[in-house]
């Protein structure tokens, strides 16, 4: 039978093995007496709390702990002298830069040849990316469950205000639709990203939002421009900010430039100046017709919704056709 190959010298000794397997873990050991002075420190501990060995030996365990921690210790100095182990607990400790770090410990208690209690030794783990995932898990819970409760009471009163305004089912069926999956198309343009590593939310811009929109009723020969500047709307606003274009949309195909293969749609965002943000709608064609009963759901939601963004919108019609130009305060569109 082969014989075990032979160890290099420097750690032939079973105890300096230990030492090399203890010095090359990632999670940091540390012993200390019961007076919380550091006996060892292995090379986890090093790369974990910035300290060097021949600097932190022989000094109080204190300094890894920030002030607002220090009751800890003599908490778990007490269990120690009763003998007894302190289980995982996660708390923070302070590096040698004075940065802090989110880490899990284990302590247990050393003993003597005599079963006696001496000291402690304690495992420590840094968990700062498990916390760091764990709150964007958490955030993002909450911001869908908000938004799952907004969309849900948008949608409530879409259905009633719809229901209210149709003079058929099949109407009240393509009415409702079509926002409703106006509500979805933005709502899928503020979700993150599921299969990536992060979960950051992506920035959804009304030139994105407008290109969703309008993209069913683009023609090969151009009829539909999108151009400017941009801005990020935010997930409050956006709810309000899709139903609204969604409306101006449905006028334009319904009785505007795109109600025909002639017209032609430009829209353009101006640069936000003094914290305003405007954007003009242009329609040229020559079949464009009245847009509509102001009376109508859609007329309600237009003004609904320009109250609730402190926003204005005005309409004036030219001879080349219609032009609307949409204004209101950009940190109200951008904010949460």
């Amino acid at each position: 039978m082969d014989s075990d190959p032979e160890l290099p010298p420097a750690i032939a000794d079973p105890s300096a093995w230990l030492k090399a397997v203890i010095d090359n873990l990632d999670d940091a050991i540390v012993t200390k007496t019961l007076d919380g002075v550091i006996r060892s420190w292995n090379g986890g501990a090093e790369r974990l709390f910035g300290f060097r060995a021949d600097e932190i030996i022989g000094r109080p365990v204190t300094l890894l702990i920030p002030d607002d921690r220090l009751h800890e210790e003599a908490s778990i100095l007490a269990r120690l002298k009763d003998g007894h182990r302190v289980e995982r607990f996660e708390t923070v400790r302070r590096r040698k830069d004075g940065s802090l770090v989110d880490v899990a410990v284990t302590i247990s208690p050393v003993r003597d040849p005599d079963g006696r209690v001496v000291g402690a030794s304690k495992l420590a783990r840094d968990i700062s990316e498990e916390k760091r995932a764990a709150e964007r898990q958490s955030l993002l819970l909450r911001e869908m469950h908000h938004r799952i409760k907004n969309l849900f009471a948008m949608t409530a009163g879409l259905v009633l205000a719809s229901a209210k305004e149709a003079q058929s089912v099949d109407a009240l069926a393509s009415d409702l639709s079509a926002r409703v999956l106006a509500l979805s198309k933005a709502h899928a343009l503020t979700m993150p990203d599921l299969s990536a590593a992060g979960l950051e939310q992506p920035a959804t811009s009304f030139k994105a939002l407008l290109s969703a929109l309008v993209a069913p009723h683009k023609r090969d020969g151009g009829n539909v421009s999108i151009e400017g500047a941009d801005l990020k709307i935010g997930a409050q606003a956006l709810p309000m900010v899709a139903l609204l274009l969604h409306e101006l949309t449905t006028n334009a195909v319904k009785y505007g430039a795109l109600s025909n293969g002639k017209g032609c749609l430009h829209i353009h965002i101006a640069p936000t100046h003094d914290s305003v943000f405007e954007l003009v709608w242009d329609e040229a064609g020559d079949e464009i017709a009245p847009q509509g009963d102001s009376t109508g759901f859609g007329s309600l939601l237009e003004r609904a919704t320009l109250k609730s963004l402190d926003a204005s919108l005005e309409r004036a019609w030219r001879p080349e056709g219609l032009r609307i130009v949409f204004r209101a305060p950009a940190p109200r569109l951008q904010g949460g």
